[in-house]
């Protein structure tokens, strides 16, 4: 398990058994032992058992660590293993170049695609360089530039999400980050060409819907999207740092924020299998897996006239939540 990366808390029982048998079929070829063989074959038989029992049961919290995971595919990755000719654009025309959201244009297909995404990075230089995936205002404001290229020239829009959030700095808040975010959010909502969102690991707050927003919206099998992530709203809560360490996997359960939960709520419209044990463990098959559902979702918006496009887009971000119109004592009268 190792070779995949670190080794997540609830795989440890796993780990431990895997280790054991690895050391017990060293230890048969050292001294030449074939007697341990049956007790290799059940402790074999019995990691297959625990890994079935702990994949198919993951709790909400389980699956926010799956998310990420350091060896998970980022947006890089999914665009270099899905797409050829891809140009890299960079800048915002206003400010500055944002390293945790890279955009650009490319083919998927052989169809011509602009593609927008955060970047997470694989090591703590790369993180460091990609801001975690956080990106400020600029970020914001270069994806909506390449948007409105791909508008100007037809080009359908795909957004790959994978954020903790938008960059809480003073630095980012002094350069507009709420008034980026809002603005790509009633941008979205009306550009012409289809917009296909793909949550592939983290979907946290107003940093995820600020590519958001589109006329299908999927899901990767162990991605998470939620208004808030597990920790800060734990720490809102109970305002003690120790509490809120112990009450996080609570808030997890609390706020409904896996693909399952979703799905059945209606905020997205797919959900995208991943690889037994998470994306990290198969890249390939979980590239490939992205791959097909995209090309899916892009021939149904494709299939639709550009009205039509809009208005369904309109009703589905309208028809979410509940919510009841209380008379007014005007309507009463």
């Amino acid at each position: 398990m190792e070779e995949n990366g670190p080794i997540l808390e609830f795989e440890k029982p796993i780990y431990e058994l895997e280790k054991r048998i690895e050391e017990m079929r060293n230890y048969a070829v050292t001294e030449n032992l074939d007697a341990l063989a049956d007790e290799i074959q059940r402790l074999e038989e019995e990691v297959v058992r625990q890994r079935q029992k702990t994949y198919a049961n993951l709790t909400r919290w389980q699956r926010v660590l799956i998310a990420r995971h350091p060896n998970r595919p980022h947006t890089l990755d999914y665009i270099n293993g899905m797409m050829t000719d891809f140009v890299e654009l960079h800048g915002d025309r206003s400010f500055g170049d944002d390293k945790a959201m890279v955009t650009g244009l490319a083919k998927m297909d052989g169809r011509p695609i602009a593609v927008v995404g955060h970047q997470k990075g694989k090591n703590t230089k790369e993180n460091v360089m990609r801001n975690f995936g956080m990106a400020g205002p600029e970020g914001y404001r270069k994806a909506l530039r390449i948007m409105r290229l791909a508008e100007k020239f037809d080009m359908p829009v795909l957004s790959l999400v994978d954020t903790p959030g938008a960059y809480p700095g003073a630095g980012a808040e002094e350069r507009g980050q709420a008034e980026a975010i809002a603005r790509n959010i009633y941008e979205m909502g009306r550009l012409r060409v289809p917009i296909i969102v793909m949550v592939i690991g983290e979907g946290a707050s107003g940093g995820a819907l600020g590519i958001g927003v589109g006329d299908r919206v999927i899901m990767m099998e162990n991605a998470w999207y939620s208004v808030i992530s597990p920790e800060p709203c734990s720490t809102i809560l109970w305002k003690d740092q120790e509490k809120a360490a112990a009450r996080k996997a609570d808030c997890a359960e609390a706020l409904r924020l896996s693909a399952t939960d979703l799905l059945q709520f209606g905020v997205i419209d797919e959900i995208v299998p991943e690889p037994f044990g998470g994306a990290h463990r198969d890249h390939e098959t979980s590239i490939a897996n992205v791959r097909k559902s995209i090309l899916k979702a892009l021939h149904e918006a494709g299939e639709q006239s550009v009205e039509e496009r809009l208005e369904a887009r309109l009703e589905k971000y309208s028809s979410m939540g509940a919510y009841d119109v209380v008379p007014t004592a005007d309507d009463q009268s």
